[in-house]
């Protein structure tokens, strides 16, 4: 189902199709909180195409509150949250753009008054979050951080995931794409809840790295790399994080009918839809580091997913363990063909062939 379309609320000569009509009446009523963000997010969502953010908030949900385009402020508008609460428990979708400042009581942020009090992000995503039937975090920042938690985060955000105790769906990006968010939202309605990796993104728009997609991998197969951004070849060398970046963009594309995304307009894939991103991604125009293993020297291509995994558990007694004895053998079949993508990403590296070389080699140093 890459294609929203497969689940948009569809007109059919100028009424609604009977199915769809039923599920109107069914709508979900629909909270977005603005945290501590740039409202970037906001402003990608109101480019859905398809749907359209006209159908999104007449046909397809009982949009209640999204601060970006309201009138109402003060008690009118928090009087919603409240009313939300009280009669639509367990019954409605929380929608969070943006990081929650923890740092004095969550005083950093505060998006509106009730009762004569500052209402914090923090209060309102912990009370609304504890009571929808599903959370989801737009946008990096509120599904990892993102930028407003980078380095030296004086206001102590956290993601969305880490100031509530249940299960948030991230739909990351930076900003999120439209069709990311707008079909993840519409799934949740009509068929509850995608299947998720292990960062809990959609695999349906998270599911194979850039780098297998990208419409210049052929030059990174044939060695020709660009040397500054705005040159045609392939942006590996000058930062492309795209090897190590889960995201659809190169078939999607952004700019509304599928115009352009980062490497076609000439500059490096920056990870944004990393958990790291952005502290961990940096300095952007630097390429991936070479990965060296006992005897075996791959770059970031051949090593893909499992890049980050390898590089962090260090090659030790336990990692050599956890190989021989098949531990990490499925750990590293799940990196390198995560379930549901219908693909294997990196289908032209030797995948395989590098996982039994790493055995043998670790085989090897402990006979001798």
């Amino acid at each position: 189902m890459r294609n929203l379309k497969q689940f948009r609320c569809f007109r059919a000569g100028g009424g609604l199709l009977e199915k769809d009509a039923a599920k109107k009446k069914k709508r979900l009523p629909l909270i977005w909180l603005g945290t501590n963000t740039c409202d970037g997010d906001s402003i990608s969502f109101l480019n859905s195409l398809d749907p359209n953010f006209m159908e999104i908030i007449t046909e397809l949900f009982d949009f209640r509150y999204m601060h970006f385009v309201m009138a109402a402020q003060g008690d009118m508008s928090t009087r919603v949250l409240d009313n939300t609460l009280a009669n639509d428990m367990g019954n409605f979708i929380l929608v969070v753009e943006g990081t929650v400042p923890t740092r004095n009581n969550g005083l950093y942020c505060v998006i509106g008054a009730r009762g004569g009090k500052p209402l914090t992000a923090l209060q309102a995503v912990q009370e609304l979050g504890a009571a929808a039937r599903y959370v989801v975090a737009a946008g990096t920042c509120a599904a990892f951080g993102g930028p407003y938690a980078a380095y030296p985060n004086p206001s102590e955000s956290k993601s969305v995931p880490k100031v509530l105790d249940r299960p948030v769906i991230n739909v990351p990006g930076c900003p999120v794409h439209p069709a990311w968010i707008a079909g993840t939202l519409v799934h949740l309605a009509w068929y509850g809840e995608p299947e998720l990796d292990d960062f809990r993104r959609p695999l349906i728009f998270f599911g194979e790295t850039i780098h297998n997609m990208c419409q210049r991998r052929h030059y990174f197969d044939s060695g020709i790399f660009a040397s500054r951004p705005g040159e045609p070849w392939c942006t590996y060398m000058i930062g492309c994080k795209g090897p190590v970046t889960f995201a659809d963009c190169p078939n999607r594309q952004w700019n509304s009918d599928h115009v352009s995304w980062p490497v076609k307009a000439g500059t490096p894939c920056i990870g944004c839809v990393n958990p790291g991103f952005p502290d961990q991604d940096m300095p952007f125009f630097k390429h991936l580091p070479d990965v060296y293993l006992p005897g075996i020297n791959v770059n970031a291509n051949r090593i893909g997913a499992i890049a980050a995994a390898v590089t962090t558990l260090g090659i030790g007694g336990h990692f050599t363990a956890g190989v021989l004895k098949g531990r990490m053998a499925k750990k590293i079949k799940k990196a390198l063909y995560p379930s549901g993508t219908g693909l294997m990403f990196l289908e032209t590296t030797p995948a395989a062939e590098l996982f039994s070389r790493l055995r043998k080699t670790f085989a090897q140093k402990i006979k001798e």
